[in-house]
């Protein structure tokens, strides 16, 4: 797991900006504690910092290869792993190829060398890599099919700069952070954010599952993967069966690493069933127990209030499923002071504007993760894929069309002050994002009816919330140097669930029941029983009350990078609307987004368009 940068420009000579590319490369610094690395020719400069996984003494990058007849270079920079590399190399020894390390970097070059840029093809993994072949003058920028590794990139007339975080491209000065105004609601709600689309004038985000070749003759970026819509014709036994075989193999895979390995397990379904398929594997190759982690508040006894999306505390259930299964289990507390403490150190992880105490509360946990392990899993996506979110459950939501998880729930947008709000026309730029992913659903001729309407439900949620936790998870994970691997997002259990009808996903009439009815015999039934709940967020009426005086603050300061943005009034209706929503946990956490975006203006020097 690693950062990485680059920068290919045509019109200039890069072997001369060493200065640049080391600033660059210097971002890095926290996603690669281990190592750097750069690599500087004619029209490319390539930069890598390491975090050391798999062969701890090989896999130093930039990695270089020398090609027939006039020895151009072809080097690569990449972050992630690839879990079928043994497999791989195997097969490419046998095509004549030869290997100095036991690294998945050599094998990612390698099958390059042999498959081009179809070699995305032939990996089962989370990564992001860049190519620069001098054979073709040509560089490949490519992306896991479902966006575990983030990959950010800026095109400009000659050139291109690319960078696992925002931050990379910011260093280089020719990149200027703007926020253009038609960008507003998505920089205030992010999870509106259509793929590859980011905030910043000229900033994307490399899509899931795409390559970006960039040559002298421009930019073309294109899938390499997409779900596609099938007949399922299993029976639900064999359904059942299917999806348990997918998961004892993706979970055997993801655990193969040479540094110490542990999961979080919040008590919930997916993460206990993550967490003892983990246990059962290191056991059995005497590496056990496995050491498992879950974040509490202090004073959630009596400060914790339900919600849809979070009806109970973790940390009871935590503690159940870990004598359950016999793990090693942690805790981890945080106090006010705690989280209010490192809101700083969040943000700057994020570069983007920040979900305050729920990315500073996952930075402080992976933060405790990192004193024990380097290598964590943890359960993103299950609930996206399986069907575990209350919205899915809801028939009210389900037929409203628009997205499900926002309902009928005040948007901050709405507090926009009225010209702004008459020329952006939020509720306009919302719909059409809608409208966008849902003419993008790859449906199944001849489907009606409510599977018909839950493939298009399921698939806003793998676009949009699933997109922004698999960002938060790696922000907050490499800014402590941890990796996380996320086993629900293997796209082979993707691709297989993705197919299975509605009242399968439903069977036993609750959320997840394939999971539930696939891991019955490992949970106790208390795990089994238990609803959603949502990741935590802290309660203390202090904290809500600090957020509050902040946001007045903004609100109030004439020097606000969001000076003339909101309309105090509006923002004051927001918080006595008395509105209930899944996603907010209370008028504080709906509001946050104001304090946080004018802390990311200040921080970044961006400007307003």
């Amino acid at each position: 797991m690693c950062g990485i940068v680059g920068w290919t420009d045509f019109t200039r000579d890069l072997s001369q900006e060493h200065t640049t590319l080391q600033r660059m490369t210097g971002t890095m610094a926290l996603r690669g504690p281990d190592a750097a690395g750069t690599w500087l020719g004619p029209h490319t400069a390539l930069g890598h910092r390491r975090l050391s996984i798999i062969d701890l003494e090989g896999g130093t990058q930039p990695a270089v290869a020398s090609t027939e007849p006039h020895q151009e270079p072809v080097v690569l920079v990449y972050s992630g792993e690839v879990y079928n590399f043994r497999e791989l190399r195997a097969a490419l020894e046998t095509r004549g190829h030869r290997f100095t390390t036991r690294s998945d970097t050599e094998v990612v070059l390698r099958s390059y060398l042999e498959w081009g840029a179809a070699c995305v093809d032939h990996f089962n993994g989370m990564f992001a890599f860049a190519v620069w072949d001098a054979r073709r003058e040509e560089l490949l920028l490519a992306r896991d099919r479902i966006g575990i590794k983030p990959l950010y990139y800026f095109a400009y007339p000659g050139g291109i700069l690319f960078a696992s975080e925002p931050k990379g491209i910011m260093a280089n000065p020719l990149f200027q952070p703007v926020v253009e105004e038609d960008s507003l609601p998505i920089l205030f709600n992010a999870r509106l954010a259509l793929p590859g689309e980011t905030p910043l004038r000229g900033l994307r985000e490399l899509r899931p599952g795409h390559i970006l070749r960039f040559s002298r003759s421009g930019s073309h970026e294109y899938p390499y993967w997409r779900l596609v819509s099938r007949e399922h014709r299993d029976d639900l036994t064999t359904t059942v069966t299917t999806v348990r075989d997918l998961l004892e193999d993706i979970v055997d895979r993801q655990l193969v690493a040479d540094v110490p390995r542990s999961a979080m397990m919040s008590g919930g379904l997916d993460s206990t069933i993550m967490s003892a398929l983990a246990n059962r594997r290191l056991n059995a190759a005497g590496e056990g127990p496995l050491h498992t982690f879950a974040v509490e508040f202090a004073g959630d006894e009596k400060d914790f209030k339900p919600t849809e999306l979070r009806p109970e505390r973790d940390a009871p259930y935590a503690r159940l499923a870990s004598r359950h299964l016999g793990t090693v289990h942690h805790n981890i507390t945080l106090h006010t002071d705690d989280v209010l403490a490192a809101l700083s150190a969040a943000r700057r992880a994020r570069d983007l504007p920040s979900l305050g105490q729920f990315d500073t509360s996952m930075y402080l946990l992976f933060k405790a993760i990192r004193e024990q392990s380097t290598v964590a899993l943890s359960g993103e996506a299950a609930d996206e894929v399986f069907g575990g979110y209350p919205w899915y459950h809801d028939e009210r939501l389900v037929w409203r069309d628009r997205f499900p998880w926002i309902g009928d729930a005040p948007r901050l947008a709405d507090a926009f002050a009225p010209d702004l709000h008459r020329r952006v026309r939020p509720a306009d730029a919302e719909n059409d994002r809608y409208l966008t992913l849902k003419a993008e659903v790859p449906r199944l001729p001849g489907e009606q009816g409510l599977n018909a309407r839950m493939r298009e439900v399921m698939y806003y949620s793998l676009k949009g919330p699933l997109a922004y936790l698999l960002d938060r998870k790696d922000r907050m994970s490499m800014a402590v140097g941890l990796e996380v691997r996320v086993p629900y997002c293997d796209h082979r259990l993707v691709e297989y669930v993705w197919n299975v009808p509605w009242e399968m996903k439903n069977a036993d009439g609750r959320w997840k029941s394939l999971l539930r009815l696939a891991f019955a015999d490992v949970l106790p039934q208390e795990t089994l029983d238990r609803p959603k709940s949502g990741y935590p967020g802290t309660h203390d009426p202090a904290y809500d009350a600090e957020v509050m005086r902040s946001i007045d603050k903004v609100l109030s300061d004439p020097s606000s990078p969001l000076h003339g943005v909101f309309d105090p009034q509006r923002v004051e209706g927001l918080t006595r609307s008395g509105s209930k929503t899944m996603t907010w946990l209370n008028s504080s956490h709906l509001l946050l987004p104001i304090l946080e975006v004018d802390a990311w203006m200040r921080a970044y020097n961006v400007s307003l368009a």
